[in-house]
């Protein structure tokens, strides 16, 4: 079982910055891609970004490429997504989550078929 609390949400103005982290606990996180999914409104989820917690590799989906940055802290069992440059299109329910790393599965893309773990989210709301 893991478990993943997000925390860092809030509202920030078009253009700037936020900082979002999930904590990771439960069993060994060696196996594990850990993600970042927008949630709109209507309870879709779009893949942001997802990063292997051994390797580091890291991949992102189209939308969100260039302006988002995930990265992972071993020592504090962190996944965090540095937003930047972001848009009002960018308010949603981030969530974190977390799945088997499988890269040869990746090559059409990731979505959340790929991941079993789930947080309850944190809302970042950006104004105009």
């Amino acid at each position: 079982q893991v478990r993943l609390v997000e925390s860092g949400g809030g509202l920030v103005q078009t253009g700037g910055s936020l900082s979002l982290s999930c904590s990771v606990s439960g069993r060994t996180l060696d196996d594990l891609a850990l993600a970042w999914f927008h949630q709109g409104e209507n309870g879709e989820r779009e893949f942001v970004a997802a990063i292997s917690w051994v390797t580091g590799v890291t991949y992102y989906g189209d939308l969100w490429k260039g302006r988002f940055t995930i990265s992972r802290d071993k020592a504090k069992n962190t996944v965090d997504l540095q937003m930047n440059q972001v848009k009002p299109a960018d308010t949603a329910v981030y969530v974190c989550a977390a799945g088997i790393y499988r890269p040869p599965l990746y090559t059409k893309g990731l979505d959340d078929g790929f991941f079993g773990w789930w947080g309850r989210g944190t809302q970042v709301t950006v104004s105009s």
